[in-house]
Order: C-alpha cells, then structure tokens, then sequence
C-alpha cells in the first residue's frame, strides 16, 4: 500500500483526472485569496466605524469630521458626503423642481442611495465563495468517480481482483472527494462569517446614516436635547450654513 498516495495519483492520472485536481487547487486558492482580502477589508471598516461613532462627532463641521474618515474607499465618508451634498442641493434648489421634495424626504433618498451603494461593494466576491463551497464537492466526486471506473477497468483487464488489488486504486480515487471537501469547507466556513461581518457594517451604516439625517435636519445627533453643544455633538454652524 506504500506506493499509493498523491505522487502516484497525480503520476497515472488521466488527463480529466489531472484538469479537476487542478481546478480544485484553482477554486481553493480564489475562495482563500477573497477569504484574506474580504477579512482585511471588514477589519479596516470596523475601525473605520469607530472613527464614525466618536471622532466625527467631535469636530465642528461635517467637512472637518470627513477628514477624520480616511480616503474615498470610506463608506462612512461617502455616506458623510452624500449627506453633505443632499443637504446643500436641496437649499440651493428650493422652490424649483429640484427641490420640490421635502428636505427630510431628499436626504433619506440620498443617504439610503449612498448605504445600497456600499452594501453592494461589500457583497463583492462572496459569490466566488457560494459557489466554491456549493460545487467543490461535485468537482471532487466526479474525479473520484471517474478514477474509480479507470482503476476498476485496469484490475478487470489484469485479472486480479483480489482485495489488495482492489482497495489501493479506490482509496487512492477517493483522495479526489477529500480535496473537494477541503476546498469546500473553508469556502463555506469564510462566506458565512463574511456575510455576518457585512450585516453587522451595514447595521452601523444604517446608524450612522440615522445620525446624519437627524444632524443635517436639526443641528443634533438622535438622542441629544438642549441649545447646548453635548461632548459628542458636532460643533457645527447651524445646518443652513453647513
């Protein structure tokens, strides 16, 4: 039994065998190379989710709070600025078709615009994952299939069926469903914690967007009262100005 192993499998496999070894080995590395960028991607829009809950609102205006957000791959900063823009468009624009909406009306459309946009960026690539984990393992069982028939064809063609001569060509076909699932695996395993970590950013987009909208329609963050400027409340000029 010594002598059967992946060396030997991949030393008298057929062509059909060798092209799904080789698709497998091509599925697992894109399922791991999404995995890794989608994980770095989620790590840096938490920070970034922090920076929105508490720096932003420690500054004193909206273009001064966007600078604490980072670059333009920020979705909080495009949110931020689809805000920004949404608010100063509608004051510009009132009393024309433009502005016809209602200013609470306009921003929400704005806003929500600006949330889809990032939800779907955030959905990139996940479907390389779904699919990965939903077919790796029929890839793998075809070319276990396909190497058990080959094998069974060359013991009926030698004459010996014997056990021994039986049960070292299947086992060794059977490595192919192995791999399917060790590709197939990780994939599901990586899209289901990809897609909590994308709900849980969105849920904060969505907060920080009902923060917005509340700011640019009162001057206040939802929750906060009083004339008086509160620790986490953007020291901005009133929002007509802003």
């Amino acid at each position: 039994m010594g002598q059967f192993g992946l060396d030997h499998l991949w030393a008298n496999a057929d062509l059909v065998q060798q092209a799904v070894a080789v698709l497998l080995v091509i599925m697992s590395a894109m399922s791991w190379y999404v995995i890794a960028l989608k994980s770095w991607t989620l790590a840096r829009l938490q920070k970034a989710a922090a920076a929105a809950r508490a720096d932003f609102w420690q500054t004193r205006s909206v273009a001064e709070g966007m600078e604490t957000l980072g670059g333009d791959d920020n979705p909080f900063r495009l949110l931020a600025q689809a805000g920004l823009d949404c608010s100063q468009h509608h004051r510009h624009h009132e009393g024309t078709l433009g502005g016809a909406m209602g200013r609470s009306e306009w921003l929400l459309s704005g806003l929500r615009a600006s949330i889809d946009e990032s939800a779907s960026k955030l959905q990139s690539g996940m479907s390389i994952l779904a699919s990965v984990s939903s077919t790796a393992p029929f890839v793998g069982l075809f070319g276990t299939v396909w190497g058990i028939y080959h094998a069974l064809v060359a013991i009926g063609l030698a004459g010996q069926a014997s056990l021994d001569k039986v049960a070292g060509p299947v086992g060794e076909a059977l490595i192919m469903t192995a791999l399917g699932l060790a590709v197939a695996i990780p994939a599901a395993l990586g899209y289901n914690a990809l897609v909590r970590g994308n709900k849980t950013l969105v849920a904060k987009l969505n907060r920080f967007g009902y923060d917005l909208h509340a700011y640019f329609l009162t001057g206040t963050r939802v929750g906060e009262t009083g004339g008086t400027p509160a620790p986490e409340r953007l020291k901005a000029v009133p929002v007509a100005k802003v």
